[in-house]
């Protein structure tokens, strides 16, 4: 019987395509917009994963990674002072403003890294050697800041070794090429020691962004975090924590989520209406089929289950071509990163469960229309 079933969905090639058509383009909205939000989530935590410190110490107002309120230079001290820290070490962090060698002016992330460990170094280096950095007026830039569009303008070509620009009208000279995840905002990063960044940062009375530490051996970071806020009185997250504190306030303060949230939806909706449309004419079409096999002893339950069968068959095909189009869709983004894309894979069970909704629902007009179905219907003219 479900091989009949099959037979006939495939017979009415023209609602056979369109149910395939509108599930498809359902699911290729769903899953991409949600690549595209992950992607954009990813960057508002790109700090982390770029810097890699097992606990961040911040100004306790401080809710998010990008967010900063300066601590005193004396807050490293109490930070290493607590049982269980095993080193702690001062990191500034700012946007400033670097001219090229055109004399255009471009914004940079700056980050200023301990000179003794230059701990929370990027782990990749393209080019050059990190360890100039303890000399002075050095900087390291990553990719996107070499780019000839970016700190590269007037140069005809990308930032290399060996090259000079200027950050607050102070002489910097690249001696690394790093690689880096984007940041949330865009800048592109520009590393350097933590001496030479109070140098190139405008003073202030207090010039220290935050404070990375590392718990000693054997004891969890999350057991050190909550020692070190106890404590001091500041706020200690390990990378989990302030990766969960970051996303909660882009969710409370911005309207990303909401945007993403409202497509997202409005490709399930898209689907519900236009395969239960579909699907519903198509059930019309076939009353006297139905209605024949009804009448040789097929039960209601068996015909729900037929159609609920031609339903999950063309939702499988349209959630597997909208995956499918969304990867390329990825693909073609990969080289640029704009926008920002990241599939995971619970989302994709998320979005193929939603799917399966469609489809139910999409059943659902037409189970309801074969229950109420006389067998007499065949033998009518």
């Amino acid at each position: 019987m479900y091989l009949l079933a099959l037979k006939m969905l495939l017979g009415d090639r023209a609602k056979y395509i369109m149910l395939v058509g509108g599930l498809t383009f359902s699911s290729l909205l769903m899953t991409q917009q949600n690549g595209v939000f992950q992607g954009l989530l990813s960057w508002t935590t790109s700090h982390m994963r770029n810097m890699r410190a097992s606990i961040w110490v911040v100004e306790s107002r401080v809710e998010q990674v990008n967010e900063t309120k300066a601590l005193r230079d004396t807050d490293v001290n109490r930070v290493r002072s607590v049982d269980g820290v095993d080193f702690a070490v001062p990191l500034f962090q700012g946007v400033m403003k670097a001219r090229a060698a055109d004399g255009s002016d471009k914004q940079v992330q700056l980050i200023g890294l301990h000179g003794g460990t230059l701990y929370g170094r990027p782990a990749v280096m393209v080019d050059g050697d990190i360890s100039q950095l303890r000399v002075p007026n050095t900087v390291v830039v990553d990719e996107l800041a070499a780019q000839p569009t970016r700190l590269g303008a007037g140069l005809g070509r990308s930032l290399k070794v060996g090259d000079t620009f200027e950050i607050n009208d102070r002489e910097a000279r690249v001696v690394g090429i790093c690689k880096t995840e984007r940041h949330f905002f865009g800048y592109p990063y520009v590393f350097t020691s933590y001496d030479q960044a109070l140098q190139y940062a405008p003073r202030q009375r207090k010039m220290l962004s935050m404070i990375l530490a590392e718990p000693k051996p054997g004891i969890p970071a999350e057991e050190v975090a909550r020692r070190i806020a106890a404590e001091t009185g500041m706020k200690a997250y390990t990378v989990p924590e302030f990766e969960r504190s970051t996303v909660a306030w882009i969710w409370r303060n911005t309207g990303i989520p909401a945007s993403f949230m409202t497509t997202i939806i409005l490709g399930f909706v898209v689907g519900v209406a236009v395969s239960g449309q579909t699907f519903y004419s198509f059930v019309l079409e076939n009353l006297k089929n139905l209605g024949a096999l009804k009448a040789m002893g097929a039960g209601n339950g068996l015909l729900a289950g037929m159609l609920l069968f031609q339903a999950i068959t063309v939702g499988v095909i349209g959630y597997g071509l909208g995956l499918g189009l969304t990867a390329l869709f990825g693909l073609a983004v990969a080289q640029s990163g704009q926008p920002p894309f990241k599939l995971v894979p619970l989302y994709l069970v998320q979005t193929f469960g939603a799917v399966l909704v469609i489809c139910v629902l999409a059943a659902l007009f037409g189970i309801r229309k074969v229950a109420r179905l006389e067998p007499a219907i065949v033998f009518r003219g």
